[in-house]
C-alpha cells in the first residue's frame, strides 16, 4: 500500500551529489511500498529539446555535437554514482539507446514525444539503481505502462488498475515524469513540468496519503525570494490560490498539479530537496487555510485578444507549446498571456480570431483575498507611478490582479510592492466561543474594533461555536453576514475536530475568547495552550477550578509564551483584574477586598425596602432577564464565591473554593427540589430575609450580599460570601441597585481604601470588558 508519493525535480537530481541527497532522503522519509517520481537530471529536457530542434532543421553536426552531450552527462553521473562493473552494464545501455537515437535521426525516423522521454528514463534507472546500491529494494518504472490516453484523455479507470497492478509490492518504486502513452502504445508527454502532474495523478491513483514536491526551493513564498530577501515563506497555502499561482505562471507550483487532489484527502507538500530538514508549505483544502497575499512577476509575455473561444481550447493551446497559458474575460472579450517566444504558434492555431493586442509585456500580478484586491490595486498604483513604471494594460478579478507594463519589475520595485503590498503588521486568529446574549454583543462590536486595532494587528474572527456547533473559516468571517452564514454554514462539531481545525489555522497568533458558562468547555483550556492559543474567559470556571489544575495551566502558558486575560470574569467592565495587578506591580500590597460582585443580589438587596416580600422582588428579577432561569443559582451565592477565589488567586494566594465559606441568600432547605416546589414555600424566603432585615435595622445598618477577603500580617487569609450588615454611611449601603463595587485596603491606600463601583453585569458592559482584554493582548503581543 502506497503511504506517500514523493517528485524531485531536475534540480534536485542535477548532479551525483544531487542524486546521492535524494537517495539520503528516500531513506529517511520513505517506506517500502512509497513512490518517487522524477524528472530529468538537470538541464536535460532543455537539451533534448534543443536537439530535436536540430533534428528537425536538418543540422546534422549541431544533431552530433547535443547528443554527445546528453551522452557525456549521463556518463558522468554513472561514473560518479557507481562502480567498475554496475558502470559497465549501465554504459552499454546508454550507448544502445544513444546510437538508436542517431539511427532514427539518420532514417528520419525520430519522433519527439520518445526523444523527450529519454530525460525521464535515465533520471529512474539510475535512482533505482543507486538505491539498490545501498541495500534499498527499488525499481524503475516506465510511466508508459501506467498512464494510457485517448484522444488526449487520461482513462482513469484503467490507469487506476494498471497502477494497483504493478506498483503493488514491498519496495521503493522510482516512476518516470511528465510521459505517459496512447490507446496504441505511442509514447506522449504530459507538458513541461508535467512530472508535478505525474505525482498528483499517481498518488490519487494509488490513494496515497500524501505528495511531496521536492525542489529548489524550501516552499511557496509570498513572492521570488531570490530576488526580495524578506519573502514571506507560508506554511500553508489553499489550493484554490496554488491553482491560481500556477495559472499565472508561477514557477513553484505547475498548471494541472492540483486537479487530481480535487475531492479528496490527500496532502500536498513543497519541500526543499536541498534542505529537508526545513518545514516546507502544505497545499490544503479550501477552508484549511487562510487566503494569503503574493506578488508574482512576469517574463517576456504577449496579450492577444481571442473570438469566440472553443470549451477546453485554451488547455490544448497550453498541451501545444507545453507552456502555461493564463486566460481571462474583461468587458465580455476573451484575452489569453502567452510567452512572446510561443505566439506565433498560437495566433497560427488561432487562425482568423485572434489579435495581438500587447507584445513584448512583462509585468506582475497581485494575488489575494477578496477584500484586498481593490485596495491593493491602488497602492500598487500609487507604488508603479512613484517608481515611473509604465503600464501598458491591467485586469482586476475578484482574487487577482494584473499589471502589465513596458519594463521587468526589477528586485528593487519589487522589494517596494512587497513592502506595501504583503507585510502587514502581526496576524491574530480569533476564535469565539458563546453566542448568547453577551457573544452577540461582542461580535456586534467586532467590526469597530477589528478596524481600531488593523494598524497593528490583522485580527480575523475565524471560528463561532456555540453548544455543539461550530462555523470554521480560515480566512475570516464577514463579521456584518455572521448571523446568515452561522444559519447557512453552522455544523456539528467534536472537540477532536475543534482542535484539529485549530491546529490547521497558519496564523501568527491564535485567541480563544471564551464567553460560555461552561465547565466542560473551560477543561479544553490545556488543549488550546498545546496549540499555541492566547485565552480570554469570561467564564469563571477555569480560574476557580482545583487549584493543581489552575497552577499547571498557568505553568502550561507561561511555558509557551502565551497569555490569559479574564477581566470580565469578576465584575463584567470593570477594571478589577487590572487594578489589583497595578497596585502589586507597583510594590504595594493588598490587605482587603470587600463588596458586592453580584448586579443580580446587588439589585435585590438595594432594592428592598419592606413593601413587598423579597420574594417577589427575585420574581421580578427573573422577569427581568437579571437572574439565572433557576435565580437559586444566584441566590445560593456560588456565582460570588467563585469571583471572590478568582481575586484572590489574582493575588497569588493558594485558596480552593472550599478555603471560601459561603453563607446562602436563602435557607437550605429551599434549595432542594424543583423551582414550582420552591414557589410553593417562598414565604419561607420572605421570613428568612424579614429576619435578618430587620435585625440590620435596630443596628442602624443596612442588609448587604457581599464577599469579602483579608490577608493579615502574618499571611493568614480569611475569605466569606454571605449576608452582611453594613454601616449607613459606607459605599458598599449606599450601592446602586444592580452595580458591583469593591473596596481594596492596601498599605498605601489604608485609611481610604481604593473603590471600583459600577455596573457589574449588562451584557453591553460586559462585551466591551471582553474587548478591553483583546485590546490589552494585542498590546502585550506588540
Amino acid at each position: 500500500m502506497t503511504k506517500a508519493v514523493h517528485k524531485f525535480g531536475g534540480s534536485s537530481l542535477s548532479s551525483a551529489a544531487r542524486y546521492q541527497a535524494v537517495a539520503n532522503i528516500i531513506i529517511g522519509q520513505c517506506q517500502s511500498g512509497d513512490c518517487i517520481v522524477v524528472s530529468a537530471a538537470g538541464k536535460t529536457t532543455n537539451t533534448l529539446v534543443a536537439l530535436w530542434q536540430s533534428y528537425q532543421q536538418q543540422d546534422e553536426r549541431a544533431f552530433s555535437d547535443i547528443l554527445l552531450q546528453v551522452e557525456n552527462h549521463q556518463l558522468q553521473l554513472i561514473d560518479e554514482l557507481f562502480n567498475a562493473p554496475q558502470q559497465s552494464s549501465l554504459v552499454a545501455e546508454l550507448r544502445d539507446e544513444l546510437s538508436s537515437i542517431g539511427r532514427q535521426a539518420q532514417s528520419r525516423q525520430l519522433l519527439e514525444a520518445p526523444l523527450l522521454a529519454f530525460g525521464e528514463i535515465w533520471s529512474a534507472r539510475l535512482l533505482a539503481a543507486l538505491l539498490n546500491t545501498l541495500n534499498i529494494a527499488a525499481q524503475d518504472v516506465d510511466a508508459r505502462t501506467l498512464f494510457t490516453q485517448h484522444q488526449g484523455q487520461l482513462m482513469h479507470s484503467q490507469n487506476r488498475s494498471a497502477c494497483h497492478q504493478a506498483l503493488d509490492q514491498d519496495k521503493i518504486y522510482v516512476v518516470t515524469g511528465f510521459i505517459a502513452a496512447d490507446s496504441a502504445g505511442n509514447t506522449v508527454t504530459l507538458g513541461r513540468n508535467g512530472s508535478d502532474y505525474s505525482a498528483t495523478l499517481l498518488a490519487n491513483y494509488l490513494d496515497a496519503a500524501s505528495v511531496s514536491i521536492w525542489t529548489d526551493t524550501p516552499g511557496v513564498f509570498s513572492t521570488d525570494p531570490r530576488k526580495v530577501g524578506n519573502a514571506i515563506k507560508y506554511s500553508k497555502v489553499c489550493r484554490a490560490q496554488a491553482n491560481l499561482l500556477a495559472r499565472l505562471g508561477n514557477p513553484v507550483l505547475h498548471a494541472k498539479t492540483l486537479s487530481p487532489l480535487k475531492e479528496t484527502a490527500i496532502k500536498l507538500q513543497v519541500r526543499s530537496s536541498f534542505d529537508p530538514d526545513v518545514q516546507g508549505t502544505e497545499v490544503v483544502k479550501q477552508g484549511y487555510s487562510k487566503e494569503k497575499r503574493f506578488v508574482t512577476t512576469f517574463g517576456d509575455l504577449d496579450l492577444l485578444r481571442v473570438d469566440t473561444l472553443v470549451s477546453g481550447e485554451v488547455g490544448a493551446l497550453s498541451q501545444l507549446i507545453q507552456h502555461g497559458i493564463h486566460h481571462f474575460n474583461q468587458n465580455g472579450e476573451d484575452y489569453l498571456l502567452v510567452p512572446s517566444e510561443f505566439t506565433h504558434q498560437v495566433v497560427l492555431r488561432l487562425s482568423g480570431r485572434v489579435t495581438i493586442v500587447e507584445s513584448h509585456l512583462r509585468g506582475f500580478a497581485v494575488v489575494a483575498p477578496s477584500p484586498d484586491i481593490a485596495p491593493l490595486v491602488r497602492q500598487a498604483q500609487a507604488v508603479l507611478d512613484e517608481q515611473a513604471v509604465v503600464v501598458r494594460f491591467t485586469h482586476s478579478a475578484t482574487d487577482y490582479a494584473l499589471f502589465l507594463t513596458d519594463q521587468a519589475i526589477d528586485s528593487d520595485v519589487l522589494a517596494i510592492l512587497h513592502d506595501k503590498l504583503v507585510n502587514k503588521g502581526r496576524e491574530l486568529a480569533v476564535i469565539i466561543a458563546g453566542l448568547g446574549n453577551v457573544g452577540e454583543v461582542f461580535l456586534s462590536q467586532c467590526q469597530q474594533q477589528i478596524a481600531r486595532l488593523q494598524s497593528q494587528f490583522d485580527l480575523k474572527v475565524v471560528a463561532l461555536l456555540r453548544s455543539q456547533k461550530m462555523v470554521f473559516c480560515p480566512s475570516g468571517l464577514t463579521l456584518s453576514q455572521w448571523q446568515q452564514q452561522w444559519h447557512s454554514e453552522a455544523q456539528d462539531y467534536s472537540h477532536e475536530e475543534l482542535l484539529d481545525r485549530i491546529s490547521e489555522l497558519d496564523y501568527e497568533h491564535k485567541v480563544v475568547i471564551d464567553i460560555t458558562a461552561s465547565e466542560a468547555f473551560s477543561q479544553l483550556y490545556p488543549d488550546f495552550a498545546a496549540h499555541d492559543c492566547h485565552l480570554i474567559s469570561a467564564n469563571k470556571y477555569a480560574g476557580t477550578a482545583q487549584h493543581d489544575w489552575y497552577q499547571a495551566l498557568r505553568t502550561q502558558l507561561q511555558e509557551r509564551n502565551l497569555l490569559w486575560r479574564y477581566n470580565t470574569s469578576v465584575g463584567a467592565g470593570l477594571p478589577v483584574n487590572f487594578a489589583l495587578a497595578d497596585l502589586q506591580n507597583s510594590g504595594d500590597r493588598v490587605v482587603r477586598i470587600e463588596g458586592v460582585f453580584s448586579g443580580t443580589l446587588s439589585w435585590l438587596c438595594s432594592s428592598f425596602d419592606g413593601t413587598r416580600p423579597f420574594s417577589e422582588l427575585v420574581l421580578a428579577a427573573q422577569e427581568m432577564g437579571y437572574t439565572e432561569p433557576d435565580p437559586r443559582e444566584d441566590l445560593s451565592g456560588r456565582d460570588m464565591q467563585r469571583k471572590l477565589l478568582i481575586l484572590a488567586r489574582e493575588l497569588g494566594l493558594q485558596l480552593e473554593l472550599d478555603d471560601i465559606a459561603l453563607e446562602a441568600l436563602m435557607p437550605e432547605t429551599l434549595a432542594e427540589g424543583s423551582w414550582e416546589a420552591f414557589l410553593a414555600r417562598k414565604d419561607e424566603l420572605d421570613a428568612f430575609y424579614q429576619q435578618r432585615q430587620e435585625a440590620a435595622q435596630a443596628a442602624d445598618k443596612v442588609l448587604r450580599y457581599t464577599g469579602a477577603l483579608e490577608i493579615d500580617a502574618s499571611g493568614t487569609v480569611r475569605a466569606k460570601v454571605g449576608i452582611a450588615q453594613v454601616a449607613q454611611g459606607s459605599a458598599i449601603a449606599n450601592l446602586t441597585p444592580g452595580d458591583n463595587i469593591f473596596v481594596i485596603t492596601t498599605q498605601w491606600y489604608e485609611q481610604n481604601p481604593l473603590v471600583i463601583q459600577g455596573p457589574g453585569a449588562g451584557k453591553e458592559v460586559t462585551a466591551a470588558g471582553i474587548h478591553s482584554d483583546l485590546y490589552w493582548l494585542t498590546q502585550q503581543l506588540r
